[in-house]
């Protein structure tokens, strides 16, 4: 009985918390939040679920922690030296494409407020942002403003790739069908819509993301009325 045990908890120690997270990514990257069980994951892992519970108590804690993985590693390929408006281009980036390449990292997010994943990305953005000289009582509304416009322009986009993908829709023929049928709209009804109707066609998502991260940031940097 001692045996067993102690052979038990050999192979608790073997199986490490970052081999259970690393599997459970890539479960996640290609079945979603429903393809991560603890029985799907105790057989990619080749052990029993209860050697995972002796690591992580349950499947909301395992989909924070995977999460909190990506954002942490996006965090540390950042450009260290960079001056702070490049530095918060550069994140907010980073966290675009880890969505677009995570889709589920955008709904974990949301569904982990104040717990560490959330505030790697708050303290990455609030730091820049006290670097550029905003007041005090200034900073959290920018930062919020900042981390809303990526999470949510983020999760979108990785939204509309998944859809696209279930449909099995190619985006350049989604874009061309939406762009006939914006420059058919009633010219007095929709006249701006009829007008970004061949702009629609050509855009670059990561592009237009970052020009409305552009547009923030010259925001931050203009004089305000008192």
């Amino acid at each position: 009985m001692v045996k067993k045990a102690r052979s038990t908890q050999r192979r608790e120690e073997a199986l490490s918390r970052e081999s259970i997270i690393d599997a459970s990514i890539e479960l996640l990257d290609g079945s979603g939040e429903g393809g991560l069980t603890f029985r799907t994951l105790s057989e990619r892992l080749a052990t029993g679920p209860g050697a995972i519970y002796w690591h992580i108590a349950s499947k909301s804690d395992l989909l924070t922690a995977a999460c909190d993985a990506v954002v942490a590693r996006t965090m540390e390929a950042r450009v260290v030296d960079a001056r702070p408006k490049a530095a918060i281009r550069a994140l907010a980036l980073g966290m675009f494409d880890a969505i677009d390449a995570h889709p589920w990292v955008g709904s974990a997010l949301t569904r982990a407020p104040g717990q560490l994943p959330m505030v790697r990305i708050l303290e990455g953005i609030g730091q820049q942002v006290r670097a550029l000289g905003v007041p005090d009582e200034e900073q959290w509304a920018t930062v919020s403003a900042l981390l809303n416009y990526i999470l949510g322009v983020g999760g979108q986009n990785a939204a509309n790739g998944q859809l696209a993908q279930t449909q099995g829709t190619d985006r350049s023929d989604f874009l061309e069908a939406v762009a006939t049928e914006w420059s058919r709209l009633d010219p007095d009804e929709y006249p701006f819509a009829r007008s970004v109707a061949g702009q629609l066609r050509a855009h670059d998502d990561r592009m237009d993301f970052l020009a409305g991260i552009d547009l923030i940031l010259r925001g931050i940097g203009s004089p305000r009325r008192r």
